[in-house]
């Protein structure tokens, strides 16, 4: 599968809920420490080069922006929106900013209807952080739907890419597959992700679709 993207724009920067866009649409997304791609990946994703923007200096995105996405013809989904968080553990940002991005992101990921996936971003080249372990243990707290992306995997021997892979999975206690290795320059990892996104949307709307036939049986 290879993904056709018909449009992607930059919608807003959002610090609280009454700038969430309106309107329904499935939204994705991506967290992750603030040097470890995520701006990148997304930009990867949706086939633009500066799309999300891609800043020399870690922790520089200081709120939630938003990208929609319209799908071609023939998708389940054609429009969707992805999500850049921002980024978690970079020492040099002020303590008081670290501190007001906590509730930004909560509210966001325990509040948000539209949110179908969150995307945990991790480094390949290492292991997961103890802020990415416990990320990922507040994502299974709260019920959200997600997977990881091992970013950089270019950077790697493609000897060492594997195993790079399974060190991420069994640091976040994930099943095979669950942790996609993903790499901008080389598109690797890109169709995997997709498809998680799509199946994510599918059984986003057809919980919607059965919601929606319980309240009229009422």
């Amino acid at each position: 599968m290879s993904i056709k993207i018909e449009n992607a724009t930059f919608l807003v920067s959002a610090t609280g809920p009454k700038g969430w866009p309106k309107g329904r649409a499935p939204e994705v997304a991506f967290a992750g420490r603030s040097n470890v791609g995520k701006s990148s990946l997304l930009n990867a994703l949706v086939g633009r080069k500066a799309l999300a923007r891609v800043s020399s200096t870690p922790g520089r995105t200081r709120s939630l922006n938003f990208v929609e996405v319209l799908l071609a013809k023939g998708y389940p989904t054609r429009s969707l929106r992805m999500v850049d968080l921002p980024g978690y553990g970079y020492a040099k940002v002020a303590r008081s900013e670290r501190q007001r991005w906590g509730p930004m992101v909560e509210s966001y990921v325990t509040g948000r209807d539209d949110l179908v996936l969150v995307v945990l971003v991790v480094d390949a080249r290492r292991p997961p952080s103890e802020l990415d372990i416990h990320m990922a243990a507040w994502l299974q707290e709260v019920g959200r739907p997600w997977i990881c992306a091992a970013t950089k995997l270019d950077k790697l021997p493609r000897t060492k890419r594997s195993a790079a892979v399974k060190q991420a999975q069994g640091a976040l206690r994930l099943a095979d597959g669950q942790v996609v290795g993903f790499s901008a320059p080389e598109a690797f990892g890109r169709d995997p992700i997709w498809r998680y996104v799509l199946d994510a949307c599918r059984s986003a709307q057809s919980r919607s679709d059965e919601d929606f036939k319980e309240e009229g049986s009422r």
